[in-house]
């Protein structure tokens, strides 16, 4: 009986070593935290720079100006502008707190785990990247609020396989986020704010306070 015992906790501690080591386990909850910060103040940005609230910042699709307004050349250069300020200052943002999470592991960042876990999310995001420029060619940037959020959650869905499992929940509410979103013109971005700002700061703070917490203790 008690040699049985012994070798189930054994084999218990070889699985556990074994999905380690196929898993990057470095994410840092901080890196979700600073990146929904910045999201919320680029969407804060946009909404000063519009001259309207972010509740009601796009609600002039009520009045059929919604697309006609968006689609103007200096309006669409301008989002596209502070989109690609927000995505930079969030992945050198995310790169710092996750490098500095696997130090204090005493892991290093780049590794066959990694690697499986950035190609599995770089597929979706790249594909939703492509089709993002397609709605832009057609002049249907409203879409591409919505179309961020589902890519970027199945790039989640995708890629919890190769990391902690908690990102699936994460996954899951971007996507439905997003498809909300669809028939919720009116308020794209309010949704984005809330997908991109809000969901990471509250799933940061979380993976914070279960993983990091006593490392930082």
């Amino acid at each position: 009986m008690y040699e049985s015992r012994e070798h189930l906790q054994t084999l218990t501690e070889i699985r556990s070593l074994m999905e380690r080591s196929s898993k990057f386990l470095s994410l840092s909850g901080l890196s979700g935290v600073s990146a929904g910060l910045i999201a919320l103040a680029g969407a804060f940005f946009v909404s000063v720079r519009l001259e309207t609230s972010l509740l009601a910042v796009f609600q002039s699709s009520r009045t059929g100006d919604y697309h006609t307004n968006m689609n103007q050349p200096d309006v669409r250069q301008f989002l596209v502008t502070v989109a690609l300020v927000i995505l930079a200052l969030a992945l050198l943002s995310g790169t710092y707190f996750t490098v500095r999470q696997a130090r204090r592991q005493r892991q290093t960042v780049w590794n066959q785990s990694s690697q499986r876990l950035l190609w599995a999310m770089l597929v979706p995001l790249a594909t939703g990247g492509v089709f993002c420029l397609a709605l832009l060619q057609y002049n249907l940037i409203w879409l591409a609020f919505p179309a961020t959020l589902i890519f970027y959650g199945l790039a989640l869905l995708n890629g919890s396989k190769y990391t902690l499992r908690d990102v699936e929940s994460l996954a899951y509410c971007e996507i439905g986020l997003g498809l909300v979103s669809l028939f919720w013109p009116g308020y794209n971005l309010l949704t984005w704010a809330i997908g991109f700002g809000v969901l990471h700061i509250v799933y940061g703070l979380a993976m914070y306070y279960k993983y990091e917490r006593t490392l930082t203790a």
